[in-house]
């Protein structure tokens, strides 16, 4: 056992033994600055690999060196889509502009050169423009509305569908890893959000923590007949989450305190909490579904729990409760992952070394010891003032069991922040 899992990690490090890491970039970034410049400044820090956003999600970002200083990115692929993975399903990934040019194949054949691996990061369901054309496919609240467009559901069948398909499409690429995001259930954004896909809406209703999560549970019909086959009251569970969620949008306090299942049992019922709980088995199913489909197209899965860019995202303080441990609010069972992929990432976004250390731990102890654990950290902010801090959430990571370091992202930060990767690294 011991001897796997010293093979495993031996294998993912970079020559002349240190840890292994990589670079989130995104196409869009590459093409504006020039592939040979990217490439070039990202192998001078010292890291190992690209994470290149191969399946992007739209968004609005400031690109600090980037020819345009606000790029707007799309939903979709930037490769066109094999044939034979999507004919016949009802969901096809948009398509990015520019894919015909095939940039990632130029990346791998660059990346190669240099000796620096190529991964593909690819978010899954997370897609407006996918939700906006078949809005059916997306979560459907307690009170019936599909107000999440970007959410796609896990348990639909046309949505698994895809998901498998994009896995194998991505690593059809020639990519080491597909590095999967979102591949999970969505966090709630609030009764003004769209999913974090599209833009905001407005809402006056202060919901607190649980009114939130209650308020974002799938009740789809295909969600609902999981839970039932599961041995759980769905349509109990609905009818309690719209009484309690209908209470506050009607006028009454809103619940304080985290999300806990001792706390949502108290507030909400044990079924409503049960019904919670099912949703990992579509989750673990599906994720188990699309590594075996990239496996057998010649790469490996990364399933990435975005658990700790819920919890820190907008200011790099998060809630007490370590990431790994809320991870079953987004359907994610992190015990039973650990048996079905080779490779779990997560999200280290608090400024404290301390807490990212906390964080690393209790993965690797839900994961086991023999699975990869990839963590991303941001360079710069919210989450790091300083090189030094940088590099002490570096060692902290490592010394709490983290094979890899990954830093997001090339285009979103200045120069001087990526340079404090070389530091901590070398550290």
């Amino acid at each position: 056992m011991k001897s796997d899992r010293l093979r495993l990690r031996l294998r993912f490090r970079v020559k002349g033994g240190g840890l292994d890491s990589s670079l989130h970039v995104h196409v869009e970034d590459v093409r504006g600055e020039g592939r040979a410049a990217v490439l070039d400044r990202i192998a001078g820090y010292g890291i190992a690999g690209v994470t290149v956003a191969a399946a992007g999600e739209r968004s609005r970002d400031i690109t600090p060196h980037g020819p345009a200083r606000v790029t707007l990115r799309a939903d979709g692929v930037h490769f066109t889509p094999p044939a034979d993975l999507f004919a016949g399903l009802r969901l096809t990934p948009p398509v990015q502009a520019g894919a015909a040019e095939e940039p990632l194949a130029a990346l791998r054949a660059d990346t190669a050169r240099r000796g620096l691996r190529l991964h593909g990061w690819a978010v899954f369901l997370r897609n407006a423009t996918l939700g906006l054309a078949a809005p059916d496919v997306t979560v459907r609240s307690c009170f019936g509305d599909r107000g999440a467009p970007a959410d796609l559901c896990p348990s639909h069948p046309d949505v698994r569908s895809y998901a498998v398909a994009l896995g194998r499409a991505v690593a059809r690429q020639g990519v080491d890893s597909v590095v999967a995001e979102a591949l999970h259930f969505g966090a709630f954004d609030g009764p003004c959000g769209f999913g974090r896909g599209h833009r905001p809406g407005r809402g006056h209703v202060p919901l607190g923590p649980m009114d939130a999560f209650l308020f974002g549970l799938c009740f789809c019909d295909f969600c609902m007949r999981r839970a039932t086959d599961l041995g759980v009251n769905a349509e109990a569970a609905r009818e309690e989450c719209a009484r309690i969620v209908g209470g506050v949008l009607g006028g009454d306090p809103p619940a304080q305190g985290e999300v806990t299942r001792a706390a949502l049992t108290a507030y909400a019922g044990p079924e409503a909490v049960a019904y919670a709980r099912a949703r990992s088995e579509a989750v673990t199913s599906l994720v188990s579904e699309v590594s075996a489909a990239v496996s057998a197209e010649g790469s490996r899965l990364v399933f990435l729990d975005g658990t700790g860019a819920v919890k820190g995202h907008d200011d790099g303080l998060p809630a007490p409760g370590l990431a790994a441990h809320d991870a079953w609010q987004l359907g994610v069972d992190l015990v039973a992952l650990g048996d079905l992929v080779p490779s779990l990432g997560a999200f280290g976004y608090a400024r404290d070394a301390v807490r990212v250390a906390d964080d690393v731990g209790a993965y690797r102890r839900s994961a086991g010891e023999e699975r990869e654990l990839r963590v991303v950290l941001r360079p710069g902010p919210p989450d790091t003032d300083s090189a030094d801090r940088l590099a002490a959430k570096v060692r902290a990571a490592r010394a709490a069991g983290a094979d890899a370091v990954d830093f997001h992202a090339y285009g979103l930060v200045p120069y001087p922040i990526l340079d404090r990767v070389t530091a901590a690294l070398a550290g």
